[in-house]
């Protein structure tokens, strides 16, 4: 809530911005959005916060070409998200707090349940009061939308997993209407009356929480999506074709697929983000729950426990029945960074292999609301892995590399050896680490599940991935996230840790070197240099490249553009020709509180992304951009080819509203709640 995480309440419609260098051609015509939370009922500056929470706002920067004299001028604009909460906050004059709880309320072990149910019972009463008589929005959904922002089939789509995806129309940024997999609100035509994610029914309204983070195959133009809720089977599944001129018309049409259920989830799980392939998706069901009724059991509703196992279904991208789970040490992953097919001569699929973002902690949930992440009290030398791993090497340099991984996988039942010696530990402690790391799924034995390849590629704190966006869903060789040179992402993030380093690493490259020496199973890692090392290294052909930021400068995601339209498949070296574009912060802005003032402003940055060292251009933004979360590239096309849209989301005039003793009870007993 201080600093460059603190909310602002200015928006602004396209708005030219100077800049310094050069705008490359490759960004003619687009836009860059970024998406985050920003609350607007913020009076009560005393609450619990998290920097998850918040009403969706989003940042965008479009880059208008000019034909007369092919100049680019970009041009900036921010809006909220206009959601039920938001519409309903913002015409509620005597709300103090934000109507959704808190997700800092809902984790922290410290909450009784007292104060849980009356958190939950005051949100259940205001949005009640919303669907009666004096209310300018009823809430129907509960999404604040604040997670991330999509294209496909015509549509942009704003992201967050307690709700379905809201439309948004480019470059203007504004609100079209709720997309229930079959059309959005305020579109002109109206193509599907049939339901939409959830269905029908009781449940209906939890089975249409659609993930954060859909995936969109750049081939087949398809969009892949998961629903989480509270209740069996757990996890729905969508796979929703593209309609548009898009799709190649070549490949034959798909059908729909919606809310499919996913079987054998293992519980109610806090599940952001998942893999998908060109033919394979990879649900993740990780030891950290999700549960309301954890509070009987007396844990908080978040709960990680690393005894347990983390799963990992695989299955045919359109048939989850005939998922396969594979298990292993429990660890947290937030985002995955790529997966692809791996086939042999045949063209069958022989194996899934999966790059994630994966912690051996939770602690960044906690952390991320100024709470202390729950420990887990443990007997000295005891064991707390339901499923053993060999953690000794097993290198055996006359024996093949497949050979060597059915030999580790026969020796999980033993007991743990020695690391003393090993050179393939990570420096950090395991409660820190926050790295690439690599899984393989064997699909060949069709009567045994196993994970072949799990290790970290390198040691550096890693998050925010993003690759070159025609190489996703198969074999890409660079992948770009954000990195800490001072801590890292595992400890009191929305404290001290900033993003403050943009790395590159080259997954195929260090994958490859593995090979030589089979870094130690689950535990390991191919390149163990700490983030001083990489950064001191300064080589061109080293295999992980970092981004310093200037002292006091602090990064945020990165997205990467390409230069080129098209990637022509024999021509690997030019997989990273392209650009990484993220908005930057100067905090010697901030004053002697550590407070951003009224004059604070950001830049767009447009980083090399070749050879990770040239700012080619700094955009500079009227205002701040406030610390948020995911963003994204739309091209020109993509803008030009948007769906028509027959109304937009308005917030109502509330200023010649009669105001009855109904409006004025209604508005006390508002007060009343906070």
């Amino acid at each position: 809530m201080t600093g460059n995480f603190a909310p602002i309440q200015k928006t602004r419609p396209l708005t030219p911005c100077t800049h310094v260098g050069r705008i490359p051609e490759a960004l003619g015509g687009g836009q860059y959005v970024r998406n985050g939370g920003n609350p607007v009922s913020n009076d009560d500056l005393g609450r619990e916060a998290h920097w998850f929470d918040g009403d969706g706002m989003l940042s965008g920067v479009v880059f208008e070409c000019f034909e007369k004299d092919g100049s680019i001028q970009p041009s900036f604009v921010n809006h909220y998200i206009l959601t039920d909460a938001f519409i309903s906050s913002v015409t509620s004059p005597t709300l103090k707090r934000p109507i959704i709880p808190s997700i800092a309320t809902l984790i922290n072990p410290a909450t009784s349940l007292v104060s849980m149910m009356w958190t939950v019972q005051r949100s259940i009463v205001l949005i009640i009061l919303s669907h009666l008589p004096g209310s300018s929005q009823s809430i129907k959904k509960i999404s604040v939308a604040n997670t991330s922002v999509v294209y496909h089939d015509g549509r942009t789509l704003a992201t967050c997993e307690s709700g379905p995806p809201m439309r948004i129309q480019l470059p203007g940024l504004e609100t079209v209407g709720w997309f229930n997999g079959n059309e959005a609100e305020g579109e002109t035509c109206q193509e599907d009356k049939r339901p939409g994610f959830g269905g029908e029914g009781l449940m209906s309204f939890f089975k249409e929480w659609t993930t954060g983070h859909p995936k969109v195959d750049p081939i087949t133009k398809e969009m892949i999506l998961y629903h989480c809720m509270f209740a069996p089977p757990f996890v729905h599944y969508s796979v929703l074709p593209s309609t548009g001129t898009g799709t190649p018309r070549q490949l034959a049409p798909q059908t729909k697929l919606l809310n499919a259920p996913v079987p054998n989830v293992s519980g109610s799980k806090m599940m952001h983000d998942f893999g998908v392939s060109r033919q394979h998706s990879i649900i993740i069901d990780l030891p950290l729950s999700l549960n309301p009724l954890n509070l009987i059991k007396g844990i908080p509703v978040v709960s990680f426990d690393p005894s347990k196992v983390s799963r990992f279904g695989v299955f045919p991208r359109r048939n989850p029945e005939a998922i396969r789970w594979f298990e292993t040490d429990g660890c947290c992953i937030f985002h995955t960074a790529n997966s692809w097919d791996e086939y042999d001569t045949s063209g069958k699929p022989v194996a899934v292999n999966m790059l994630a973002c994966r912690l051996t902690s939770a602690a960044i949930i906690f952390n991320a609301g100024n709470i202390t992440a729950p420990t887990r009290s443990q007997k000295h030398g005891q064991s707390t892995k339901k499923l053993s791993s060999v953690t000794g090497r097993i290198n055996h340099s006359e024996t093949p590399f497949d050979d060597r991984l059915e030999k580790s996988a026969k020796l999980e039942h033993f007991e743990d050896v020695s690391l003393a010696a090993d050179t393939s530990q990570p420096p950090q402690s395991p409660e820190e680490q926050c790295q690439l790391y690599y899984y393989r799924f064997l699909l060949s034995h069709a009567s045994e599940n196993r994970i072949t390849h799990q290790f970290g590629l390198s040691a550096i704190p890693f998050e925010f991935p993003t690759v070159h966006p025609q190489k996703e869903m198969s074999s890409a060789r660079y992948v770009y996230g954000c990195s800490s040179s001072t801590a890292n992402f595992g400890s009191a993030l929305a404290k001290t840790v900033k993003i403050d380093v943009i790395a590159k690493i080259d997954a195929l490259r260090l994958i490859e070197r593995a090979k030589d020496q089979t870094p130690t199973r689950v535990t390991g890692c191919v390149d163990c240099r700490s983030i001083a090392d990489v950064l001191a290294s300064g080589l061109e052909d080293d295999p992980i490249q970092c981004f310093k930021m200037p002292d006091g400068w602090y990064a945020q995601e990165a997205r990467f553009v390409p230069k080129a339209t098209s990637l022509e498949p024999d021509v690997e070296a030019r997989e990273d020709d392209g650009y990484l574009l993220f908005y930057a912060f100067d905090e010697s802005q901030l004053d002697a509180d550590g407070e951003a003032p009224a004059s604070a402003v950001s830049e767009l940055w447009i980083l090399d992304a070749r050879n990770m060292k040239d700012v080619v251009c700094r955009v500079e933004l009227p205002q701040r951009v406030p610390y948020g979360l995911h963003g994204n590239w739309f091209s020109e096309e993509m803008i030009r080819e948007q769906r028509a849209v027959e109304k937009f989301r308005e917030i109502p005039d509330t200023s010649k509203r009669r105001r009855g003793l109904w409006s004025r009870m209604r508005e006390g007993l508002i007060a009343a709640l906070g």
